[in-house]
């Protein structure tokens, strides 16, 4: 069979990689002419980061990125509410790995170019549509040539929350889904706080702050690359702009309201200003569907289940949608039994992780503080006790499927390369 892939993100990339392991024939279609390395940085799950060191993507990860130590809550005014250890600090068998989005998604591309040849994947080629066939589907494309159509066994759109293909399937769904919050996203060169390892989230429902180191210390200047999100809600009857990863923010539009932010171990004003570009974009999702498989053609990744970027899980389930696609095409007979089994395996959990992300997820903490003492206390346990806190995060990493134990003990998707 060949699979016609839509869609050169970490989602598409990591579903060729896992089809050349496996000995599927297969072809990437890309929207841009060039890859280029854009973005910030995102965190990757030991669950996600397990299926990329099967990929044998270990030492250049390792490399590329920075093993998260542990994730801590803290108040607007930097006084901790509750830290947990993360990755092997925690007892994972697979670290955690925080790293710039576009360097992760260069170091796949490369990877598969080395792998399966250039030819693997067009660029410049943009999915616009598909079509059943009697012998499986069709990609049609719009290239600098003109449109042209492809032929092959089955289509997965791993395009995107604007998924041209996820459009064609719903064609009435409209817009993303935006509740009011707006993000602005940079990256600063500046000096590593607390242990130098460690993810942190500040502030309440309606502003906080994440921030965390995407590169080891430089040896000469001691800075490392802070990757901070500055979110605050507005009134959401004001309306969204389309949100675009590269489209340069204003820094008056937030850093006011940030300025007084400057903790004993972080200046979260200083890192703000310390960056040469911010980006913006409102944080949206999509609510989800009850199918994701028509015939020989699916959906994978922001394409099928786009959340809020809350609990690092979007690109770690991106790439474990890749190796449980890939496990069920190696294990069935026809493609549509596969695409189902897959679906069956991934929706559901995909669909819960969703609808809790609206609920702030993990991060439901940080406004559960703010409304019992508005953020003030001598002793946190005396407005939380310590096992309302542990439940709490318990909970979320049962629902999406990052329980130690369980992720442990689980056998591999694949396996190693």
């Amino acid at each position: 069979m060949t699979i016609l892939i839509a869609g050169a993100g970490i989602a598409g990339l990591t579903l060729g990689l896992t089809l050349h392991q496996i000995g599927i024939p297969f072809r990437i279609f890309e929207a841009v002419r060039q890859l280029r390395p854009l973005g910030v940085g995102i965190n990757l799950q030991p669950n996600a980061v397990r299926e990329l060191f099967d990929l044998g993507l270990e030492n250049p990860l390792n490399a590329l990125g920075v093993a998260t130590q542990s994730l801590g809550f803290y108040t607007r005014t930097g006084h901790e509410i509750w830290t947990e250890p993360r990755g092997t600090a925690a007892g994972y068998n697979w670290p955690q790995i925080s790293v710039h989005r576009g360097l992760l998604q260069m170091l796949l591309y490369e990877t598969l170019v080395t792998r399966a040849g250039e030819d693997s994947i067009l660029t410049g080629h943009r999915a616009t549509e598909f079509a059943q066939t009697t012998s499986g589907a069709a990609l049609l494309v719009e290239t600098p040539k003109g449109r042209s159509e492809i032929t092959g066994d089955a289509v997965v759109a791993a395009d995107g929350i604007h998924s041209a293909l996820r459009a064609q399937m719903y064609p009435n769904e409209g817009v993303p889904v935006w509740g009011g919050a707006i993000l602005w996203r940079g990256t600063t060169q500046a000096a590593p706080f607390l242990s130098g390892a460690d993810m942190i989230l500040a502030g309440h429902d309606t502003q906080r702050m994440v921030v965390y180191p995407i590169s080891a210390p430089d040896p000469r200047t001691g800075s490392a690359t802070l990757n901070w999100i500055a979110e605050r809600r507005v009134d959401p009857t004001l309306g969204w702009r389309r949100e675009d990863w590269n489209r340069a923010a204003d820094l008056e539009d937030f850093l006011p309201s940030f300025e007084t932010w400057k903790f004993d171990w972080l200046d979260v004003p200083t890192l703000i200003k310390g960056a040469d570009v911010i980006y913006e974009y409102p944080m949206v999702d999509r609510d989800p569907v009850a199918q994701w498989t028509q015939g020989c053609v699916t959906l994978m990744g922001d394409a099928a289940h786009p959340t809020y970027p809350v609990g690092s899980n979007g690109a770690s389930q991106a790439i474990v949608d890749a190796r449980t696609m890939g496990a069920c095409l190696r294990d069935h007979r026809d493609v549509q039994g596969a695409f189902v089994a897959y679906e069956n395996t991934v929706r559901p959990r995909t669909t819960q992780v969703t609808l809790a992300n609206r609920g702030s997820g993990p991060d439901a903490i940080l406004q559960m503080v703010e409304d019992r003492c508005a953020g003030r206390f001598d002793d946190i346990h005396r407005v939380v006790p310590r096992r309302e806190l542990a439940a709490h995060a318990a909970k979320y990493k049962s629902l999406a499927g990052l329980d130690k134990d369980a992720l442990n003990a689980q056998p591999a998707i694949i396996g190693p390369v």
